[in-house]
């Protein structure tokens, strides 16, 4: 107990560090470099109590539920075609490139293809401890596909020509947001269990939160601080499991990542360019709509940049391409 006296703290403090500098997933790497310290410092692990992580688990599902509320089923009808394409590729990718490191490495399939997959960083770790992944290897290396993502696409954003500049601005949560939000959060994961939804812990909140938004008279909010509370439980997960072995495992396998991290980055650039003729839009929203991760900076860019539906459009697309696909990749695996 004593340890967490210092690790919650350290976390928060690191968390909004690293958030005023703009560091992508700044409360999930805070609460990895603070419970990682610890656990590699005191050689023993940092256990998160099972509850509270399952409730942070819900919270996450919900969140991945955002960006389908209030879209319109007409308006993403004409994206569904280059939108499967352009998932095709990026997923297919990333799943090729989880064999090869698997193969290389000795990790699992699930392992190597959870930590290939490009998009929902924050709940990759999540899926990969539903699915007996190694979430240590899984978290490490989506976080630094992201890092990768988040520091190059706002350099790669200012060469291209936006459409206009717009501005947008996010309703405040209402204090029934709270109570709904951690309603479903709580309730939809043993729901989805009981009808056996794969990787119900995410899918479940997910389904129920997109479900509960289609019939709100208002958008569905969720409150900042419990954003925050959900990342600091999966950083903690990641973060208090790391050993010396396990860094040392992820040093070895760097080169191999950060290769495939290039080839996926430049798949996605092509993949932009073929959308942007294939629609009729602009390379920059072609770029961001392919943009392997980050989906806030993409959509913060996209609404700075003036770009027109298409980008959040293909971004769901893909994202539930990469969600079914993590939700069903030990079926997949065994027919393979």
């Amino acid at each position: 107990m004593y340890r967490w006296l210092i690790v919650a703290p350290l976390s928060v403090a690191l968390g909004w560090l690293f958030s005023a500098v703009n560091v992508p997933a700044a409360w999930i790497l805070g609460a990895i470099v603070a419970s990682g310290a610890m656990a590699l410092g005191s050689a023993r692990e940092l256990h998160i109590d099972t509850r509270f992580y399952a409730l942070s688990r819900g919270i996450i599902g919900v969140l991945a539920a955002l960006p389908l509320d209030g879209v319109p089923p007409s308006q993403l009808a004409g994206y569904i075609v280059p939108g499967i394409v352009a998932a095709a590729v990026t997923t297919g990718v990333g799943v090729a490139g989880g064999f090869v490191l698997a193969r290389h490495s000795g990790l699992s399939r699930e392992t190597g293809v959870l930590s290939m997959l490009a998009g929902g960083a924050s709940i990759m770790p999540v899926i990969a401890a539903d699915l007996g992944a190694d979430i240590r290897f899984v978290a490490l290396t989506q976080y630094l596909r992201l890092l990768a993502v988040s520091l190059t696409l706002p350099i790669a954003a200012s060469f291209l020509v936006a459409p206009s500049a717009t501005g947008v601005e996010r309703p405040a949560a209402q204090w029934w947001m709270w109570l709904l939000v951690l309603a479903i959060a709580a309730g939809a994961g043993p729901l989805a269990r009981l009808v056996h939804i794969p990787v119900p812990s995410v899918f479940g909140p997910l389904l129920v939160a997109v479900a509960v938004g289609a019939f709100l008279d208002v958008p569905l909010v969720m409150p900042q601080p419990l954003a925050i509370l959900a990342f600091l439980a999966v950083g903690w997960a990641c973060g208090g499991g790391l050993s010396v072995p396990a860094l040392k495992l992820f040093a070895r396998e760097l080169p191999v990542t950060v290769t495939y991290i290039v080839v996926v980055m430049a798949a996605c650039a092509a993949m932009g360019w073929v959308v942007s003729v294939w629609l009729g839009i602009s390379f920059f929203e072609g770029y961001l709509a392919t943009s392997p991760g980050t989906l806030e900076t993409v959509l913060a860019l996209s609404a700075e940049g003036g770009a027109g539906p298409a980008v959040i459009a293909l971004q769901l697309i893909r994202l539930i391409a990469v969600l079914l696909i993590a939700g069903f990749l030990p079926q997949l695996l065994r027919r393979r």
